[in-house]
């Protein structure tokens, strides 16, 4: 009876929704009999190091949420590899003997860890293959029906902290995990993903590789979904709301998630798409391209739930990131009262992710610590402009985004997620940084890290209560920012970024220069598609570092694609590191987007450097971006200065000669370097014909 029962059971295993699966196993087996699971591992498996590990091991944990009609049996081994040939094989113990006595109707599979050790991947990884399709074979093969269910999982993560990260694991491990995902295709087994929901997750891993019983409960929960198929039904990524607006131009991606199987069916004004939720309770459509207009109505349908999102525009999206100065608010800037009166623009919407708690100078309660771990970071919703959500929305946003509809006659959406005081590091992906030769290191330790600002780890324990976990999160800390502000809009697609940050990382100007390019890698990487970034030159005030973090961040503009950079160094203030003067700032930004992403024929640039002669006593410095080069008081220009062969920089007279300017100081014999704007409070005054100011620059730095 078992053995038929059972042959029915595998037919539907691969060609049914796991829920169908769940069902089919309930209905047909004998009642008094239950439907075996073998959960097959490591330690992590076993619970090693978890708190009363015989409750909350994930294979306990996966037995209460199954229920009684299964039995979940622990046949973990610690230390275990896969590899024969490996330091501690698994086919050599006791338990893999007791799990093939067992006779499972289901085997769920993680082993992998143990062999990134120096002592078995270098030496035998051409062999991992072979070993997992001989694994799979076992258990498949118990039974003279074959029909048992074997599912292979993704491996959890090992994290940096430990003691073998750099030297090797980090790279063996993502070739393992490689290989799983191949293994599971050629042999046709389900595959579990049990890296991603965890990854995000350094929290929960003490060690940097046994999760803790929370963690051990993500696991039993993602080995749940996948053999029941139940996912909670239908949901909708979050940043679908009501006022929305959604890309024009390109395929529309719709996406979230529904049951294993259930059926999808997707309305935007005259377009409709259908789609099944795949075997990992995700699904996704892409609508046809639409021009900008509306509004329209978004309705989402499964068998037993519909979800509607009314007054949806399409138009054009930006992404609006950074730290303080780019969240600094609409009501708190210079132009405040009269931009507040004025903001009833319904063709501008805003998509802003409030932060859970700010990090201002206080500790944070048990409450709060708890959500930022979680990941419960933003508290976010869609609005339409008008002057009550204007107000608390970042100023520098607005106004690019008003000029912006002002001169394309399309809705504007904007995606706010500046954090204040938020480090770089914070907004790029760990992935990314753990394969960085010197990026990595800014994971370690990190209130205690030199890389990480002096002033950003003071404010973190801060707001971390002195006897908090150590591995409490925050959202200074590399990858937090990512993982909670920029993971969850990835898919909602975006025409660019404007981002203003820098005030964080300007201690280490040549750190900063890694670190830069890198997150634009990243969130590229992420979308899919290089976007224009469009990025804010720190403004001027009296910090040491800054006249070099200013040129450095000019030089960026070299060395990734599709960039641009709007100066804001006339706009600084000598003491106060939020200047209130945004206005300028959001139309620079806009210029650039007008300009160089939409193609209206407007300068977009202040006078750039092009080329330097050098004599005895003077330079002249040809500029480009600038028809006429002047003041921007009507006086004198200054800013400007010589050094000699000392190296030694000494003040300079500027005499505009037509797009060039010559630079002269009687006193210097040999001219070698010159600079402009350098003093890190700056009055330099150069601009062209639309105002718009010359950069801070230095030829000791290149041009």
């Amino acid at each position: 009876m078992r053995t038929l029962t059972l042959l029915f059971v595998c037919f539907f295993l691969f060609h049914l929704s796991s829920s169908t699966i769940a069902q089919e196993l309930n209905t047909n087996m004998d009642k008094k009999e239950k439907i075996r699971v073998a959960c097959i591992g490591n330690s992590v498996t076993f619970g090693y190091k978890i708190k009363n590990r015989e409750v909350n091991c994930y294979p306990s944990q996966l037995q209460n949420m199954l229920g009684d009609k299964y039995e979940v049996r622990n046949f973990g081994f610690s230390g275990a590899t896969l590899l024969r040939k490996g330091h501690k094989p698994y086919w050599e113990k006791e338990v893999f003997a007791q799990a093939k006595e067992y006779e499972a109707d289901i085997v769920i599979i993680h082993l992998g860890l143990n062999d990134t050790d120096p002592r078995n991947w270098p030496n035998y990884k051409d062999e991992f293959k072979k070993d997992y399709y001989d694994l799979i074979d076992t258990f498949r093969n118990l039974k003279a029906s074959k029909d048992t269910k074997v599912w292979i999982c993704r491996l959890t993560p090992i994290f940096n902290q430990h003691r073998r990260f750099k030297s090797g694991t980090r790279d063996w491990f993502w070739q393992i995990q490689a290989q799983i995902e191949q293994i599971a295709k050629v042999k046709a087994t389900g595959l579990i993903d049990l890296h991603t929901p965890l990854y995000s997750r350094p929290d929960l891993f003490p060690d940097a590789l046994h999760p803790n019983a929370e963690g051990a409960k993500i696991l039993a929960t993602s080995v749940y979904q996948e053999v029941s198929g139940n996912y909670g039904g239908l949901t909708l990524a979050s940043v679908f709301d009501d006022h929305m607006i959604l890309q024009r131009n390109v395929s529309i991606p719709v996406y979230g998630t529904a049951n294993s199987g259930e059926e999808i069916n997707v309305y935007l004004g005259d377009s409709e798409a259908k789609v099944i939720a795949d075997v990992h309770g995700k699904w996704k459509v892409n609508l046809p391209a639409m021009k900008a207009g509306g509004p329209h109505k978004l309705t989402i349908k499964s068998s037993t739930k519909t979800l509607e999102f009314k007054d949806v525009l399409i138009g054009e999206v930006w992404l609006c990131s950074g730290q303080s100065n780019m969240a600094f608010t609409v009501k708190q800037s210079s132009t405040g009262k009269e931009d507040i009166a004025m903001a009833n623009n319904p063709q501008i919407r805003f998509y802003n992710m409030k932060a859970t708690a700010w990090p201002n100078a206080k500790q944070w309660g048990p409450d709060v610590l708890k959500r930022v771990n979680s990941l419960d970071y933003f508290n976010s919703d869609w609005s339409t402009c008008n002057s009550e959500s204007a107000a608390n929305v970042s100023a520098i946003a607005y106004h690019f985004a008003l000029q912006l509809q002002d001169s394309l006659k399309v809705p504007i959406g904007l995606l706010l997620n500046a954090v204040g005081g938020s480090t770089t590091e914070s907004w790029i992906d760990r992935k990314s940084l753990e394969h960085h030769p010197v990026l990595v290191n800014v994971l370690d330790n990190w209130l205690q890290n030199d890389l990480v600002q002096a002033w950003c780890r003071k404010r973190a324990r801060q707001n971390l209560n002195k006897e908090a976990d150590p591995l409490q999160r925050h959202p200074f800390q590399a990858a937090y920012l990512y993982e909670t502000g920029i993971a969850p809009l990835v898919e909602f697609l975006i025409k660019g970024a404007i981002w203003y940050q820098g005030e964080s990382n300007a201690h280490n100007v040549e750190f900063h220069e890694k670190l830069f390019p890198e997150l634009v890698k990243s969130w590229r990487k992420s979308w899919g598609y290089e976007f224009p970034f469009y990025y804010v030159q720190l403004s001027s005030i009296n910090r040491p570092t800054w006249a070099h973090f200013r040129d450095s961040q000019r030089r960026m503009m070299n060395v990734i694609p599709n960039s641009g950079m709007a100066v804001s160094s006339d706009l600084g203030h000598p003491s106060d590191v939020h200047p209130k003067k945004k206005k300028p700032i959001g139309k620079r930004l806009a210029r650039l987007a007008l300009a160089n992403t939409y193609g209206l024929n407007l300068e977009y640039s202040g006078p750039v450097p092009a080329k330097i002669d050098m004599r005895q006593g003077e330079a002249l410095v040809y500029f480009n971006h600038a028809n006429v080069l002047q003041s921007n008081d009507g006086g004198a220009i200054i800013g400007f200065e010589l050094a000699g062969s000392d190296g030694l920089y000494l003040p300079a007279e500027a005499i505009v000669r037509g797009k060039t300017i010559l630079i002269k100081n009687k006193s210097i014999k040999e001219v070698t370097n010159v600079r402009y704007g350098w003093k890190a409070y700056t009055e330099a005054n150069l601009v062209n014909e639309e105002g718009l100011p010359a950069s801070t620059f230095s030829t000791e730095y290149n041009l």
